[in-house]
């Protein structure tokens, strides 16, 4: 898309650009979650969704009829700007589910979420320019041949717009945990009450919680490391070989990214409630999180094979690595629930996701430049190539499973 807007002078330059489009959203989101978190623990878990899904249908469609770089930027900020979801759907699925469940609930949230930047970019590759893809099927005069982007965007609102129908047959989950709370309360006396309510119910209490806090730290360090992986693994394959990308076309790389969604359904859903009952949450993060530094390490040499090596290679390895990532997103979610009372979560969930988003605006400008810098520099002595963008991941994913140990992360759950 930044391609066909003709604002990038050089081919290497396509990355950083892109970069900016995706950090858009994540620079609108920053700036309203902690004020959706808290709408959602005052008003209620369904309207936020509702609001949600619904600006997904109205902004992700503006976004496919994007005619230049400033109408992209602005409509993928809008988008997160006025997006609350994510938040308030963790705090939804922990009290959906009794605690021995959790970890399912949970991993469900962050598998969707892994899916969706899976087959986001996947659906991107296949529906992308269909008049240039199906010149039987879509003409170039048509709509969708003067809006080459507007299939794949389309298709992603139709979805949120069945999604937003289905919302309104969902319960609302926090009255419920108000009545709880309102008859646990009843055996205490009243000034200690109005004392443990004054003292924890301010949005100040949350910083104060270093449970917490750590946990969330961890969450955005790692989420900074996956964001920035995302962008560049896309960008890195579509690079020409020349440049120590893969050559792949968006259809390819649509490809192997459907396949990689596919798997982290099932390992999600299988696998993960089984390790997590055995190891908790924050080893399976340690243990994932060690094992991604060499997989990421490998990525540089995997562009040397070719054929049914090198997809067969390629597949796997990004099927393991993302894997790895929601394994360790879901551990830390299960920490920042379990970190706060009910009457809180949707704010917890609001801070979580705004530094998160700080995080993951970051990532993919910081990762579309870095791998621009990174092609440049083929013959360079130390770390030539793509060799020094999987090294910079790695030093990211390095720092993140440091943090998982005490003194900093504190919990008094696991």
């Amino acid at each position: 898309m930044v391609r066909d807007f003709n604002i990038a002078e050089k081919e290497e330059d396509i990355s950083y650009y892109a970069g900016f489009v995706g950090s858009a959203y994540m620079i609108g989101r920053a700036l309203t979650s902690i004020i959706w978190g808290v709408v959602a623990d005052r008003y209620g878990r369904k309207p936020v969704i509702i609001l949600g899904t619904s600006t997904v249908v109205i902004f992700n469609t503006m976004f496919g009829f994007s005619v230049n770089y400033c109408m992209a930027v602005i409509t993928r900020f809008l988008l997160g700007f006025l997006n609350g979801v994510l938040g308030t759907i963790k705090a939804y699925a922990c009290e959906l589910f009794p605690e021995e469940h959790q970890a399912l609930g949970l991993s469900a949230t962050s598998t969707s979420w892994g899916i969706g930047l899976i087959f986001g970019p996947a659906l991107g590759g296949f529906l992308a320019q269909p008049a240039e893809k199906f010149p039987s099927l879509v003409s170039s005069d048509s709509l969708f041949g003067r809006f080459p982007y507007l299939l794949s965007c389309l298709s992603i609102s139709i979805f949120a717009f069945v999604v937003t129908i289905g919302t309104i047959w969902l319960p609302e989950t926090l009255h419920i945990h108000k009545n709880n709370e309102l008859e646990s309360a009843s055996n205490v006396p009243e000034v200690e009450e109005k004392t443990i309510e004054k003292k924890d119910s301010t949005l100040l209490s949350l910083f104060k919680n270093w449970p917490l806090m750590s946990s969330i730290i961890v969450y955005c360090v790692f989420s900074l490391h996956d964001m920035a992986y995302t962008e560049i693994f896309s960008l890195w394959a579509e690079s020409p070989k020349s440049l120590g990308g893969l050559g792949y076309t968006t259809e390819d790389v649509g490809t192997v990214l459907s396949v990689t969604g596919m798997c982290i359904f099932l390992s999600q859903t299988a696998l993960y409630p089984i390790a997590e009952r055995i190891f908790g949450p924050i080893m399976v993060a340690r243990i994932s999180g060690v094992f991604s530094i060499p997989l990421l390490t490998a990525y540089p040499y995997i562009a040397l094979l070719s054929g049914f090596m090198l997809t067969f290679t390629l597949n796997l390895a990004s099927i393991v690595k993302n894997v790895l990532s929601i394994s360790i997103i879901t551990g830390t979610f299960m920490l920042q629930n379990k970190a706060v009372d009910q009457h809180q979560r949707g704010a917890a969930n609001g801070i979580a996701i705004t530094l998160q988003s700080i995080g993951k605006a970051i990532g993919p400008a910081c990762g579309g430049a870095l791998l621009s810098w990174s092609l440049k520099r083929q013959h360079a002595s130390f770390l030539p190539g793509a060799q020094m963008i999987f090294f910079i991941l790695n030093v990211i994913e390095g720092i993140g499973v440091l943090l998982t140990f005490k003194p900093f992360l504190i919990t008094n759950h696991y």
